[in-house]
């Protein structure tokens, strides 16, 4: 039998692989640890051979080696970075979405596909306030968002100047001191300059401070974008994006909103005036595989006129033509991209099945324990709360320790397999922060790590 005829031992994989994948969902998730590659090596071995292992070895080499060596994102106890906690219904439609053999790169080959994912784009749209003509696509994450919704940008500047061979000396974007890394990586593909712009003692990017760095530009440089923040990765800070927005239209800029992690909060009633300003944008990026429970990866990126995104970023070849001619909405015409699957769709088809008043619910469920941690914090004599959380990341430090304190104590939690906390740096100095974005963590959770800094 062929690789890709239908056989009896593919329908007994089958039911392994659903049994796997139903276990993992009913489970109470690990937080397991990294494994080093000599480890693994010695193991496992070598798992590519030229007769094959067959479906049950490999599967059983995935569940009991590979799987452990990774950490479950979605513990109710995986603080760092910014975890991911896909909701059952979505890990589910994944499993049909890969079943499903679908592309999803043209309206010609996905639309079906295509439609579901535009309304869910269309839901995170209005939640913004952008016009009805808003639209975009789903990227993989935050740092392509960034990269194509800057591409579009200057795109669009140069051609307001009359073409490529009007260029400035050198293109520039202004963005806060606490912009995402993703930022400055952008700039760098694009060969353009990144003007720092400083955040005020309420550690936001404010309109004072991007209209100075438009101001004092190098001699040569032409601005073209302003990026700001909707809840900055390390804090959580959401910048005056009313201000930004004002600055940027005064000096008919592009405004850029990275809401990777942060612009979940749009969905929750209690927050939703942190991002006052958030309408005017010129594009918005938000992270549904963060804080809006879809699996990896999947990330929103969408523009107040798609057309721009169009222009920049439809590839042109003869084995396109039939395509592009067709006028219709081709995702690929929208990022920096052209195949891609479908992967909004398991987004879609939570939002569907839950309903948009369960997400927003889940946000502020979030943010209620987030509120009640800094509390915790608060009252404990030993422990420094550095700001009030803005949405759902604590930032805190235990008085008087060192970085190699915070390593020791991180890694011990790791091994116990209670928690995954990870230092990191504010104002220079070494802190503990939680991100929180699992509905199912709890109050408890939280007292159950805080109590081992005692």
């Amino acid at each position: 039998m062929g690789m890709h005829e239908y056989s009896e031992a593919t329908d007994e994989l089958a039911q392994s692989v659903f049994e796997y994948a139903l276990d993992r969902i009913r489970m109470e998730p690990p937080i397991d640890t990294p494994v080093a590659a000599d480890r693994l090596g010695e193991a496992v071995g070598m798992t590519i051979t030229e007769e094959g292992l067959g479906g049950a070895a490999a599967l059983a080499i995935f569940a009991d080696h590979l799987a452990p060596a990774c950490l479950s994102v979605d513990h109710p106890r995986y603080f760092a970075w910014v975890p991911c906690a896909p909701t059952d219904a979505a890990v589910l439609f994944d499993l049909v979405v890969g079943a499903s053999a679908m592309s999803a790169t043209w309206w010609f080959d996905g639309a079906g596909a295509i439609y579901a994912e535009n309304q869910a784009l269309r839901w995170i749209a209005d939640l913004a306030g952008m016009p009805e003509t808003a639209g975009g696509c789903f990227v993989s994450g935050g740092t392509m968002g960034n990269l194509s919704a800057l591409v579009a940008a200057r795109d669009k500047a140069v051609r307001r100047r009359g073409g490529t061979h009007k260029r400035p000396g050198r293109w520039a974007v202004v963005a806060s001191e606490d912009a995402h890394s993703s930022v400055s990586s952008a700039a760098r593909v694009m060969d353009v300059d990144v003007l720092l712009a400083p955040t005020g003692p309420d550690r936001r990017l404010r309109g004072d401070a991007v209209a100075e760095a438009v101001a004092t530009r190098p001699e040569g440089t032409e601005v073209f974008a302003v990026v700001a923040t909707s809840g900055t990765t390390n804090l959580g800070v959401v910048d005056a994006l009313d201000e930004v927005a004002s600055v940027a239209a005064a000096n008919s800029l592009w405004f850029h909103v990275d809401g990777a992690y942060g612009a979940a909060g749009l969905a929750a009633g209690s927050i939703r005036h942190l991002f006052n300003g958030i309408e005017h944008c010129d594009s918005l990026i938000v992270d549904p595989h963060k804080w809006l429970f879809a699996p990896y990866d999947c990330a929103a990126l969408l523009y107040r006129d798609p057309d721009d995104a169009r222009r920049a970023h439809t590839q042109e070849a003869g084995y396109l033509e039939s395509i592009n001619e067709r006028g219709e909405w081709n995702p690929s015409d929208y990022a920096h991209h052209l195949s891609r699957r479908p992967r909004g769709l398991p987004f879609w088809f939570s939002l569907t099945v839950h309903g948009t008043r369960s997400y927003s619910e889940a946000v502020e469920q979030t943010l209620a324990v987030t509120r009640a941690g800094a509390a915790l914090i608060e009252a404990a004599p030993h422990l420094d709360l550095i700001m009030e959380p803005t949405l759902s990341i604590l930032a805190f430090r235990r008085t008087g320790w060192t970085l190699e304190q915070y390593a020791s104590w991180s890694d011990s939690l790791l091994t116990e397999g209670s928690a995954l906390v990870v230092p990191t740096s504010v104002d220079g100095a070494p802190a503990l922060r939680f991100c929180m974005v699992n509905p199912r963590t709890t109050v408890e959770d939280l007292e159950v790590v805080l109590d081992t800094l005692a």
